[in-house]
């Protein structure tokens, strides 16, 4: 519980002796709130999401946020909130960022930099895209992650392409620059967090099918992963995410769902 202080003039103290009713004691609080606590975040497209346990404090007021480009690094405040959440919009996609909180009261009394620092590195992702087959339409059969693009399946910055073979076996091909692995099937494309270490197809390519997630390494060393939600005898449509951190093998954009999860296994430790 928070710690009170009395300010008193020596000129009141022979008043009170003398049972007067209208002396005057001027509380202030300088004790500020604790450190919030159980920060998670949400990667976005060129922005992440803050989530943490509220504060029980009665005078709270609300929190300021503040990020920095390293752990240990100085952290400089972006904004505020009434709530336990906010929302990073100036994130930029590939660029990691770290995040603490603190919690003010309605006096002004602002908490230490919470102790549990999210860090998050925003991605594109994009949803419903669709490819045709390469011997059927060859110049939207492929796609670039960096452009984000449907392109000629036969180009330098083609990542990956789909096909139907003589045998109307639906295949996803990559080139000999590029790696591709079956994850299996999921329920959704946020499934699968990370692109795995080792795995990968040796033939440059696998088999198309619905609901199955894929995780593909380009040929300039990013991750991407895409996740087949219809297909058919002309092409697939596919959801994507892309990191344009070259090497981070992150790919989650987390749910709300399990976010909430998260939050509420952190409060029942608190």
């Amino acid at each position: 519980m928070k710690s009170r202080y009395f300010l008193i003039t020596l000129l009141l103290l022979p008043l009170a002796s003398c049972g007067r009713n209208d002396d005057h004691i001027v509380y202030g609080d300088s004790t500020p709130p604790f450190p919030p606590v159980g920060i998670v975040s949400i990667s976005l497209d060129n922005a992440v999401e803050l989530r943490w346990i509220e504060n029980q404090e009665p005078d709270l007021s609300g929190y300021n946020v503040y990020v920095s480009d390293r752990y240990n690094g100085v952290y400089e405040i972006i904004g505020n909130s009434r709530t336990a959440g906010f929302i990073d919009r100036g994130a930029s996609n590939g660029v990691t960022a770290y995040y603490a909180v603190t919690a003010y009261d309605v006096d002004g009394n602002e908490s230490e930099l919470s102790r549990d620092v999210a860090y998050d590195t925003p991605r594109p992702e994009g949803r419903g895209v669709s490819l045709l087959d390469r011997f059927l339409l060859p110049g939207r059969s492929g796609y670039d992650f960096s452009e984000y693009a449907i392109v000629h399946y036969d180009t330098e910055l083609t990542d990956f392409f789909f096909e139907i073979t003589d045998q109307n076996i639906p295949y996803l091909v990559v080139w000999d620059d590029t790696d591709i692995q079956d994850m299996g099937h999921t329920t959704s494309i946020d499934d699968i967090s990370a692109a795995p270490s080792s795995g990968w197809n040796p033939t440059g390519d696998a088999l198309a099918v619905r609901g199955h997630t894929y995780v593909i390494k380009t040929f300039n060393g990013h991750y991407a992963k895409i996740r087949l939600v219809d297909i058919d005898a002309d092409g697939v449509v596919f959801d994507w995410a892309y990191q344009v951190s070259r090497g981070n093998p992150e790919l989650i954009r987390a749910d709300r769902g399990s976010l909430q999860k998260r939050i509420r296994s952190l409060t029942r430790r608190h």
